[in-house]
């Protein structure tokens, strides 16, 4: 049996399709490439969409943002138990260069875990492997009710 499928919690059960994925990372196309919970790194795609673009053609920083929000929290929950998840607190971006429509790549880590705080870092690059964004974060370890919900 896979990873995919011997694990549980909410990032597992997303990816094993015992939980429909979340609308955020739909949105965005979030697609995983490699996890490895073991080391707290994460690769996953994205495809930025024309509707991501601002008046010059370029994709909007929020967007960026939420792609690096949705790379650093998914490093960490992978990392968790069953009924805990962690929300973000603190997220720092840096815009390097502009991003074009198309696939874009980012790469997560979790620098460091104490009991419940956990600080996050990682990068989105475009196709030709050039990071167009990084961001730390940080994140709280939290449990959730038995509806998933964050208490």
């Amino acid at each position: 049996m896979d990873e995919t499928n011997s694990r549980t919690g909410a990032f597992w059960d997303v990816l094993a399709g015992r939980l429909p994925a979340p609308p955020a990372a739909e949105t965005l196309g979030w697609a995983l490439s490699r996890v490895d919970p073991e080391r707290g790194e994460i690769e996953v795609t994205f495809e930025a969409g024309r509707a991501f673009t601002n008046p010059v053609g370029v994709v909007q920083g929020g967007f960026l943002a939420a792609m690096l929000d949705d790379t650093l929290g998914p490093a960490l929950v992978a990392t968790l138990p069953a009924g805990e998840f962690a929300p973000t607190l603190e997220l720092k971006v840096s815009f390097f260069r502009p991003a074009r429509p198309g696939r874009l790549t980012g790469r997560g880590r979790v620098l460091h875990r104490g009991g419940t705080i956990a600080f996050l870092s990682g990068e989105l690059s475009d196709e030709t492997g050039d990071v167009v964004a990084a961001a730390t974060a940080t994140a709280r370890v939290v449990r959730t009710g038995g509806d998933r919900s964050v208490q």
